[in-house]
């Protein structure tokens, strides 16, 4: 910090270049706190090392800068001095911003949607001759609640009758608009919204909705904020979080803000929308957590389906997010059973979180625009400086990566010769048989659902009238001693349990009528019947089922609060001991498989807590689920076979990356090549017009 000379108005030196005393400071290296005569100023060099350093450090803010300034000078520290460096900031960074903008202007980059197009060379630089890919345009999206903001607003105020009134806001007005076309406003993310039906948010979604895609079985694992947590949230901040979309190299495409909710289905349809009209010739595939849900709803969007479907779009769900997801679903959506995606795993927005979550320290109390600065500012350094630096090792990662995979083709057809296969398109067709046993899985034919609801409505029968004839012969027992009172009343309550026997039996043999007349039953079933014995199998398999479908969720359930605990790369035996340490629920739902398991006729084989966890990670539960035929003797449902035919995709992917990445170096290469012959011609151009400083910045 320093203060300028003290200068008279009319000693002012005014100049062509300086009509005014602040742009006077300005070539001087000050930026000035106050418009006009300023009396205290901040030095170029200052702002610049802050600048600099807050973009490497996001958790650096100006109090802590100032605080350290003021060390340094040996002065004490005054409250006003952080507000008037925040001013000198801002002006630092509108004059950065406008040369910004000249410099764009004069590489021709200033029409709309330009960043947009031209976000990742190796995506979207498509070059003449070039092979054409099977899915164009890799893309993953997530929302994320760590970029929160607090609401300013007036105390709380309270009506003639106690009530409390309303809070009215206090933000403060600030028309200043971020650089960037990062965000998508507020308005054109609230068009999308579609109504209750579909405008849901993950957390209100349960496993007992008709959700199409998964059953609504696989939304319920995966969110952000949960019922409480939002509600509280309504009333503290107005950004609740925000929701952005990358590329498959991380640049960032679009982001979003969530505001006052969870995550909402608008968010991934207003990002949607903009990708696929902007990049209307690129067919995009993209990631998201509850992608299998997300693809049918995009579908039947009234707006925004046609617009998908004319652009190709496709939704899939993220290798990490889709071990929370069923197993039918993975079956279907999983990356490592979509052709054309290669290795991709569309989990990159929880990198990019990890170093944006670094923000919020200074977003948390900041004004709006001040949050939307840190923010926008974050993102273009992100891309500049960290992601495009980093593009080519990103892509010798890769390759390497699918290189390795592709040595293990000899062990797969080792596996192959040792297991009796011939020929790798049997695995497609064991895929293909496993999606059909999942899908016979779903809905129970209703014949059997039937005689289930007959049987056990014709237990509760027999069970009532054997009651109801015990009560017709019990007599009451009079103690010697009793009176005439105390016998007349034992006399009226052993009466009334007389008619309510009655009545019980009544109504059961009602409800055993009704199912006779509906499945044209004509002889009544007995125990010991061919028919009841069926029944009773049935009945057994569905409460082993049911068993199973609660030690399935459960377990599931504390495997993902283990991985956000970063416990879940400690191996199997240590997930196994923290499970069971936790969760009384989860021991409590092993035991009641293992007795329904037991009961069964022949009995499955008990459940010990390391095959469970084994189970989780590899989402298997289905398969020990029963079925109108016994899969256990399948080859595609034996540890060996699962082995090999999740050896053959992956290596069917890696052979995909592998033609994908040749597709993308030499868009790299000839992307770079062109950059610099293109900003060399746009140089000697302005320097030629006669503008030597923007050629400068050029």
């Amino acid at each position: 910090m320093g203060r300028p000379p003290k200068y008279k108005t009319e000693d002012v030196p005014f100049t062509a270049h300086e009509p005014f005393f602040s742009s006077g400071l300005v070539r001087q290296g000050l930026f000035p706190c106050t418009p006009g005569v300023a009396s205290v100023a901040i030095t170029t060099r200052a702002l610049e090392v802050f600048h600099r350093m807050q973009l490497r450090c996001q958790r650096l803010g100006i109090q802590a800068w100032v605080r350290g300034l003021c060390d340094i000078h040996g002065v004490p520290l005054w409250p006003y001095l952080g507000a008037q460096f925040s001013i000198a900031f801002d002006f630092y960074l509108a004059v950065l911003e406008d040369v910004e903008q000249q410099v764009q202007a004069a590489l021709g980059r200033d029409t709309p949607n330009w960043r947009l197009r031209n976000a990742c060379p190796c995506c979207m630089y498509k070059l003449e001759g070039e092979p054409e890919l099977e899915r164009p345009f890799l893309a993953t999206m997530d929302g994320n609640n760590s970029l929160k903001r607090i609401q300013r607003r007036a105390a709380e105020g309270y009506d003639e009758e106690g009530n409390v009134t309303s809070w009215e806001s206090r933000e403060r007005i600030d028309r200043r608009v971020p650089a960037g076309d990062y965000y998508i406003p507020r308005a054109e993310v609230d068009s999308w919204a579609i109504g209750d039906g579909e405008e849901h948010a993950k957390a209100h979604t349960t496993g007992d909705e008709e959700v199409p895609g998964d059953g609504g079985k696989c939304a319920e694992r995966w969110h952000n904020m949960n019922e409480a947590e939002t509600s509280k949230a309504w009333g503290i901040y107005d950004e609740t979080s925000i929701f952005v979309a990358l590329c498959r190299h991380g640049f960032i495409l679009k982001i979003v803000d969530m505001v006052k909710s969870g995550e909402l289905m608008k968010y991934g349809y207003a990002v949607v929308a903009d990708l696929v009209q902007v990049l209307e010739d690129i067919a995009t595939t993209m990631g998201y957590d509850i992608g299998c849900e997300f693809d049918e709803l995009v579908k039947k969007h009234p707006r925004l389906g046609p617009l998908a479907q004319k652009a190709k779009f496709r939704s899939t769900i993220g290798a990490f997010h889709g071990a929370g997801h069923n197993r039918r679903c993975q079956a279907r959506n999983l990356p490592k059973y979509t052709p054309g995606v290669g290795l991709e795993g569309f989990e990159l927005c929880e990198t990019f979180f990890s170093k944006s979550n670094a923000v919020a320290g200074r977003t948390r109390y900041s004004s709006v625009f001040h949050r939307l600065q840190a923010i926008t500012t974050f993102l273009r350094h992100s891309d500049r400086a960290e992601t495009s630096y980093m593009l080519s090792q990103n892509i010798v990662t890769k390759y390497k990566r699918a290189l390795e995979i592709l040595d293990g083709e000899a062990s797969l057809k080792e596996s192959m010769r040792i297991l009796g296969i011939s020929d790798r398109s049997i695995f497609d067709r064991w895929l293909r048989a496993e999606r059909e046993y999942l899908e016979s899985l779903e809905k129970e034919p209703e014949e059997e659902t039937l005689q289930m609801e007959y049987y056990q409505k014709l237990v509760n029968y027999y069970a009532n009238e054997y009651a109801a004839e015990l009560r017709r012969d019990a007599f009451v027992q009079v103690q010697p001693g009793d009176s005439i009172t105390d016998a007349a009343k034992a006399t009226r309550q052993q009466e009334a349990r007389r008619c309510h026997a009655f009545e019980l039996a009544e109504k059961s043999l009602e409800a055993v009528m009704y199912l006779e007349s509906r499945m044209g039953i004509v002889t009544r079933w007995v125990p010991g019947d061919e028919s009841w014995l069926w029944a009773q199998v049935l009945v057994s398999k569905r409460r082993y089922q049911r068993a199973l479908d609660t030690l399935e969720k459960l377990v599931v359930s504390r495997l993902s609060e283990l991985w956000k605990m970063n416990l879940s790369d400690t191996g199997a035996k240590h997930i196994a001991k923290a499970l069971q340490a936790q969760s009384k629920a989860v021991r409590t739902a092993l035991e009641a498989y293992n007795q329904a398991a037991g009961a069964l006729d022949p009995p499955r084989p008990e459940l010990s807590w390391e095959v469970v966890v084994e189970y989780a990670f590899l989402s298997e539960f289905d398969l020990l689920r029963f079925s109108r035929r016994d899969i256990h003797a399948e080859p595609w449902a034996m540890p060996a076979g699962r082995a090999v035919m999740d050896q053959h995709f992956t290596l069917d992917r890696a052979k995909e990356d592998i033609k994908r990445l040749d597709v993308e170096i030499p868009r790299l290469i000839t992307k770079m090549r062109d950059k610099g012959a293109f900003i060399k011609h746009h140089e000697e151009r302005l320097k030629k017009e006669g503008k030597p400083e923007l050629a400068y910045q050029v």
